[in-house]
C-alpha cells in the first residue's frame, strides 16, 4: 500500500498535503468532517486519539503534523524540502519545523477553541483576543529571519520548515488574525501561496470527495 493522509480541509493535516504535492508524491487522500472524532467515529478504528493528520506509509503510522513534513522530506534521502544534517542551516530547518506548531498554532488552538468550537455559552471573546495577540507576538521573531534568508525560513530557500509555518499563517487567515500581519509577513505569505504545490494541495482538497469516508 502507497501513501496513505487522512485530512480534514485547511486543518493541521494541510502541512502534510502540502509537502506531498511539493514532492509530487503519489498518495491516497481520504477526506474527513472536522472533527473527526465526533462525526466521523469509524475513524477512531485508524487513530484512537481521533485527531489528523494521519499518515499511513505501510507499517509506519504517524500523527504529528510537523514531524510528517520531516518524515516526507528525507524518508528517501536528500529532497528539496530538507536541510541535511551538516549543513550550517539544519538546525533553524528543525527549529522552523517546530516553531510553526508548538509556538505559532498553538496560541490558534485557543482562539479556534474558544470562537467556534465550544458551544456558544461556553465561548469567550476575551480569551480568544488575548491569544490572538500572543500569536501575532510571536510572529515579530519571524521577521528577522525572513529578512537574513532571502525571504525563507532558512538556508535561503523554501524548505519543509517553510510549510510548517505556513501552515500557522493560514490557520491565522481562517480566524481572521491575519489583519494584524506586518508588511513582511504579508509578503511572505504571498509567496507561499503562489507556490505550485499549495495550490495544488488547496485544489487536492477541494476536488476530494464528499466527506463520507468509513473504515
Amino acid at each position: 500500500m502507497g501513501l496513505v493522509l487522512y485530512h480534514c480541509a485547511d486543518a493541521r493535516s494541510f502541512r502534510a498535503l502540502w509537502a506531498l504535492e511539493e514532492l509530487r508524491l503519489a498518495y491516497e487522500l481520504k477526506l474527513l468532517p472536522f472533527p473527526p472524532r465526533a462525526l466521523a467515529p469509524d475513524y477512531l478504528a485508524e487513530n484512537p486519539l481521533g485527531t489528523i493528520p494521519l499518515l499511513v506509509d505501510g507499517a509506519t503510522r504517524m500523527t504529528e503534523s510537523a514531524a510528517i513534513v520531516q518524515y516526507l522530506a528525507t524518508r528517501d534521502g536528500p529532497t528539496a524540502l530538507s536541510v541535511e544534517p551538516g549543513d550550517p542551516a539544519y538546525g533553524d530547518w528543525l527549529n522552523g519545523l517546530h516553531f510553526g506548531e508548538a509556538t505559532l498554532t498553538f496560541p490558534q488552538t485557543l482562539v479556534l477553541r474558544y470562537t467556534r468550537l465550544e458551544p456558544k455559552e461556553r465561548r469567550n471573546p476575551q480569551v480568544a483576543e488575548d491569544y490572538g495577540r500572543w500569536f501575532n507576538a510571536r510572529l515579530k521573531g519571524l521577521e528577522p529571519r525572513l529578512a537574513a534568508n532571502g525571504g525563507w525560513y532558512c538556508a535561503g530557500r523554501f524548505t519543509g520548515a517553510d510549510i510548517s509555518v505556513g501552515y500557522a499563517l493560514l490557520l491565522a487567515e481562517t480566524l481572521g488574525l491575519n489583519e494584524r500581519f506586518s508588511p513582511a509577513i504579508r509578503d511572505y505569505w504571498a509567496r507561499l501561496q503562489d507556490r505550485e504545490g499549495f495550490r495544488k494541495a488547496k485544489a487536492a482538497q477541494a476536488d476530494a470527495p464528499p466527506a463520507t469516508w468509513q473504515a
